[in-house]
């Protein structure tokens, strides 16, 4: 029996050396090759069916101490380390250095000690960057290894919430779309010269300074007569008007408009753009995912340091 751990740790230095395997982290729990093409836990090294038998004939016969490399107080290498997720040498260095990785301990001669703890999370620490990027994992592991338990939460809360309202800005925007598409926003005939604001106001029924409030937000642009220097609005900005004026009666904020104006100049279409903001919402359910699977990862790690049933600090 073959376990997980075991073969992360000495895989770059057991018979399989040179060989390459495929880490997949994913639940911790399961500790046996029983396939080749099964995830058998966090940190874990997928082996090709040729591999995984001669790594588990060589585990049977020699005891771990007396593996090619291996060490009987389990120490490991910075080079073993960077090895088993494929970084270099000076990554390892720099994640002690930002917190990422647990502080180590040094030899006497100064070389820096690792231990699977190490490798563990530095497995951890990269799916955490998958799901939520770089700069909040450093700031996640870096808080756990300092003991700032709630901290990490924290910013794990924020990384979370991050997406609820990427969502609900999207859920906004459609049914702004919604709005758009079922109330019409025909206008009339506009002269080539085009109208002005006070025609404007007449035809969208609002007040001359509201549209100039507009033009400041940058949702509308009209043009200029070049000898009074009066505003002019030509049958697309006069529209644009329209649809300002319709979505401000129903509520909905300047962000959500401009991106509604934004996304029509863009596509032409607000049939288009719902399909665009539809892509947006898959491409969301992904990202949420990822970081769901990150965050799943994290809490194996806090089991392993014995972290989840810490209540608040007083």
């Amino acid at each position: 029996m073959v376990r997980f751990r075991e073969v992360q740790l000495h895989l770059l230095i057991g018979p399989v050396a040179g060989e390459t395997g495929k880490i997949i982290p994913t639940e911790s729990n399961a500790e046996l090759f029983e396939s080749s093409e099964r995830p058998i836990g966090v940190g874990c090294i997928w082996l090709p069916e040729s591999l995984k038998y001669r790594w588990k004939r060589y585990a049977d016969r020699v005891p771990s101490e007396q593996r090619q490399g291996g060490r009987p107080d389990g120490r490991l290498r910075a080079i073993d380390l960077a090895k088993t997720v494929g970084i270099s040498v000076q990554q390892v260095r720099n994640y002690v250095e930002l917190g990422v990785l647990p502080p180590v301990e040094r030899t006497a001669s100064g070389y820096r000690i690792f231990t699977s703890d190490h490798a563990e999370a530095l497995v951890v620490a990269l799916r955490m960057a998958e799901g939520h990027g770089w700069t909040r994992t450093r700031a996640i592991m870096r808080a756990l290894h300092e003991g700032g338990l709630e901290s990490a939460l924290a910013t794990l809360d924020q990384s979370h919430a991050e997406l609820d309202r990427e969502r609900a800005d999207i859920d906004r925007v459609l049914g702004a779309f919604a709005t758009v598409v079922t109330s019409p926003t025909a206008v009339g005939p506009v002269p080539r010269r085009g109208v002005r604001i006070g025609e404007v106001a007449d035809a969208v029924g609002v007040r001359t300074s509201s549209l100039r409030l507009w033009e400041q937000r940058r949702l509308l642009r009209p043009g200029r007569e070049k000898i009074t220097g009066y505003r002019t609005y030509d049958e697309s900005e006069l529209r644009k008007a329209h649809i300002v004026a319709l979505l401000r009666r129903g509520n909905y904020p300047f962000p959500i408009v401009h991106a509604v104006l934004d996304e029509l100049r863009t596509t032409g279409s607000p049939e288009r753009v719902r399909a665009e903001l539809a892509k947006r919402g898959q491409e969301l359910n992904r990202r949420s995912l990822q970081r769901l699977r990150a965050s799943a990862a994290l809490y194996t790690y806090l089991q392993r340091l014995e972290l989840t049933n810490r209540g608040p600090s007083r």
